[in-house]
């Protein structure tokens, strides 16, 4: 049994997904505490309900995905068009050092993977899956690569496979960071528990999901309306960067050029940005940036989801399992002996650790938590909370998709 739908109503049921997610997150506490995005929430529940009809039935349901590529082109473009060069020179040669760490974290996190997968007779790809793709880049990046791995390296289930990866990782990196770096404190006594949790202003700043650019506005001015003139002015920055992906994605087709669409738009949303920051003094308004990539994210994870077909990952489950718990091990000693000392070892060093762990296998909001879990409890680190979400929200994207797609040539 074979039952389709057309693109007006996946839309339709990508909305009820959405909202099936944010009654899910304002009720139970688990997927807020973990920073479950609402459409993985309510997606997996959905896909779950899809494979019980498949097993008991037979039915197999198929949505549109035509309009998928485009919301997802979309998310990776606010993400360039958030990179802000200014803002490499405010964070200094700490965020320089860090995102050197974290580079350094990505091929480790990836030889981990592909290696495990070799050992267990798996194709060496869903190494890459169970590494940088899903457990620093997110749920978004899962999806980007997974079609990617799909339609061009045959590797089926890889978007499925993806977001389970992705979705443990959110879990495992808001469990690990904050006892980490607390064992750190304590171990070489570098700072004194407070009698009282105070907020502070280093402690605010977070996205909405792992990988969505954050909004760097002065905190001072009075918040710019998103009017309908703000909305038309940021969709003519998506369209450049939609036709600038699709330009160069023509372009370089068959030479050693060639990146996935995805790839060259965040690229030209970098290029647009800082050109237009630099060359022509024009103010690109963050927020609204933000708002559009955002639910360009939400839109394109739901119809992903929709569209799992979670049977296909039945023979996975027990070597998946293997490698993330060893993924989960190697995040826990690189951020303990390697980010740690070369960050200072210092009170700023672990929670940097802590929030390395909140991105290095979840998202940058995981990240944060778990540095507020540590400065509410042993004072403010305004350091780490400049430099863990600039790298987070946008750097760390760039340079993993370069060096996914290095190794991805390489293993190919």
């Amino acid at each position: 049994m074979h039952l389709s739908f057309s693109a007006y109503y996946t839309l339709i049921f990508a909305v009820l997904v959405l909202l099936l997610g944010k009654l899910l997150t304002r009720h139970i506490r688990f997927l807020r505490d973990f920073n479950i995005p609402e459409p993985v929430s309510g997606g997996l529940v959905v896909a779950a309900v899809i494979f019980a009809l498949h097993q008991l039935t037979g039915l197999t349901l198929a949505f549109a995905t035509a309009m998928q590529t485009s919301f997802m082109l979309v998310f990776f473009s606010s993400i360039g068009l958030s990179a802000n060069f200014a803002k490499l020179r405010e964070g200094g040669m700490g965020l320089v050092l860090f995102l050197g760490v974290i580079a350094a974290f990505i091929f480790v996190q990836n030889g981990v993977g592909v290696g495990l997968a070799t050992l267990l007779g798996l194709d060496p790809l869903i190494g890459l899956v169970a590494g940088s793709i899903t457990l620093l880049g997110g749920h978004g990046t899962a999806g980007a690569w997974g079609s990617v791995l799909e339609n061009q390296y045959g590797l089926s289930g890889a978007t499925a496979l993806g977001i389970a990866c992705a979705t443990f990782g959110l879990v495992i990196g808001g469990l690990l960071g904050g006892p980490l770096a607390k064992r750190l404190i304590t171990r070489h006594q570098l700072a004194q528990p407070r009698s009282m949790a105070t907020p502070t202003a280093s402690n605010a700043g977070s996205a909405s999901d792992g990988k969505e650019p954050a909004n760097f506005e002065t905190p001072n001015t009075a918040p710019r309306l998103i009017t309908a003139e703000a909305a038309i002015e940021t969709l003519a920055l998506f369209a450049g960067c939609l036709a600038f992906a699709e330009f160069m994605t023509s372009a370089t087709q068959g030479t050693k050029l060639q990146l996935p669409t995805f790839v060259w738009a965040l690229g030209g949303g970098v290029v647009i940005r800082n050109v237009l920051d630099y060359g022509f003094g024009f103010k690109v308004f963050d927020r609204a940036i933000d708002v559009f990539g955002n639910a360009g994210l939400s839109i394109y994870l739901a119809i992903a989801l929709l569209s799992l077909k979670l049977w296909e990952l039945a023979d996975l489950a027990g070597p998946l399992m293997i490698i993330l718990a060893v993924q989960t091990i190697t995040l826990a000693l690189f951020a303990a002996f390697i980010t740690f000392r070369i960050m200072g070892r210092n009170y700023d060093a672990a929670v940097l650790a802590a929030g390395h762990c909140g991105f290095g296998m979840g998202a940058t909001p995981t990240a944060v938590a778990n540095m507020q879990a540590i400065t509410s409890q042993y004072g403010p680190s305004h350091k780490a909370f400049l430099i863990v979400p600039l790298v987070g929200a946008f750097f760390i994207d760039i340079i993993n998709a370069f060096v996914l797609q290095l190794m991805i040539a390489w293993l190919r």
